[in-house]
C-alpha cells in the first residue's frame, strides 16, 4: 500500500510517500478499511515538528493522521455489527494510508447522507468539542457558556453540543468573524480579541476554549465564581492562578474514542445540525503542500488527503 511516512522530525517537506507493507490482516475485534480519506489535524505537525515529543511520544519513522473513511474490506475473529463493503469513519492511528486496521471501538457507521470521504473531517474535531463541551462543562439548560474559536471544528462541535444541552450560547471569535459566527445559530457573538467587547459581554458560567493563549486570561474575569473553564488546550499558569483564586474549577480534556458518540455526530452532519467545513482536498503526494498550508495560514475548514 502507499502511505505518507514521517523517516524524522522536521517541516512539511520531511513528509515523504513511500510503497510499504499491506498492515496484517485484523486480529479479534477488529476491523480492516481501505481509505478514501483522511484529514490533517493541527497534532499532527505538533508531531510531526516534534514539538510533542515529550508529551506524546513518536516513534520514528512514523505514519501520521488521526482520522479516515472508507469501507471495510476485512473484519477480525468476533466482530458484529460490520460488514464488507460498508463505509465507515474513524479516529485511529497512521490514517495516511491506503489501508488501516483498528479495533472496532475506534470506528463508526458513515450514515445515509453524508459522503464517505466528508465523513474523515468529523472523527477528532467532532468528538473533541462534545467532549469538551459535554465532560469538562456539562452545562445545564440556561447555562451561560462563551465558546472560543467557535468557527472552528472543534469549536463548531462545542457549539452544536452546548445548544442541543439547551445552553445560552456565545460564540466567541475574532472580530474580523463576528457576521460569520453569527451563522452558528448561537444567542450571542462576542469578539475576544476586542477588550471593549468582552468587557460588556455578561457573566458567564462556563468557558469552553479552544483557543488558549493569554487571551484566556482576560476571559477569566467574566466567569462568576465558581464557574468552570473547560480546554482542549490547556489554560496558562497565570489564567490557572487568577482561575484559583476565583473559585474557578480549571478541566482540560484529552479525547478519547467513543464510537457511538462519534456515530451521533455523524449523524447530525449528515442532517446539517453540524456543519464541520471543507476547505480542500488534496491528493495523498501532495501532503507536505496539505501540511504547509494548515500549519502556516490556516484554512477556514478542513483539509482532505483523499487515496
Amino acid at each position: 500500500m502507499k502511505a505518507v511516512i514521517l523517516p524524522a522530525f522536521g517541516g512539511a517537506d520531511a513528509l515523504v510517500l513511500r510503497d510499504v507493507p499491506d498492515p496484517p490482516a485484523p486480529g479479534p475485534g477488529a476491523i480492516k478499511v481501505r481509505v478514501v480519506a483522511a484529514s490533517l489535524n493541527p497534532v499532527d505537525w505538533k508531531l510531526r515538528s516534534g514539538a510533542l515529543q515529550s508529551l506524546m511520544p513518536l516513534e520514528l519513522p512514523a505514519i501520521l493522521g488521526r482520522d479516515v473513511a472508507g469501507t471495510v474490506i476485512e473484519v477480525g475473529p468476533g466482530v458484529q455489527g460490520f460488514r464488507l463493503g460498508e463505509p465507515v469513519m474513524g479516529l485511529v492511528n497512521h490514517g495516511y494510508a491506503e489501508l488501516v486496521v483498528a479495533s472496532v471501538d475506534a470506528w463508526a457507521h458513515v450514515p445515509v447522507g453524508l459522503a464517505t470521504a466528508d465523513a474523515a473531517a468529523l472523527p477528532l474535531v467532532s468528538l473533541t468539542g462534545a467532549q469538551l463541551l459535554e465532560e469538562a462543562i456539562d452545562p445545564r439548560p440556561g447555562d451561560r457558556v462563551l465558546v472560543t474559536g467557535a468557527l472552528g471544528g472543534v469549536g463548531r462541535a462545542a457549539v452544536y453540543a452546548a445548544r442541543v444541552r439547551k445552553a445560552t450560547v456565545i460564540a466567541g471569535v475574532r472580530r474580523a468573524q463576528k457576521e460569520a459566527a453569527a451563522k452558528l445559530g448561537v444567542d450571542a457573538v462576542v469578539a475576544i480579541d476586542d477588550d471593549d467587547d468582552v468587557a460588556r459581554m455578561p457573566e458567564l458560567d462556563a468557558i469552553a476554549d479552544t483557543v488558549g493563549g493569554d487571551r484566556t486570561l482576560k476571559l477569566i474575569a467574566r466567569l462568576k465564581r465558581g464557574g468552570i473553564l473547560g480546554s482542549v488546550v490547556g489554560a496558562p499558569e497565570a489564567a490557572q492562578a487568577a482561575a484559583r483564586e476565583r473559585g474557578i474549577l480549571v478541566r482540560t480534556i484529552f479525547t478519547h474514542p467513543d464510537a457511538r458518540r462519534m456515530g451521533e455526530l455523524a449523524r447530525a452532519a449528515a442532517e446539517g445540525a453540524l456543519v464541520i467545513p471543507i476547505s480542500r482536498r488534496f491528493p495523498l503526494a501532495m501532503v507536505a503542500e496539505a501540511h504547509a498550508m494548515g500549519e502556516k495560514h490556516g484554512a477556514g475548514g478542513k483539509l482532505l488527503l483523499m487515496m
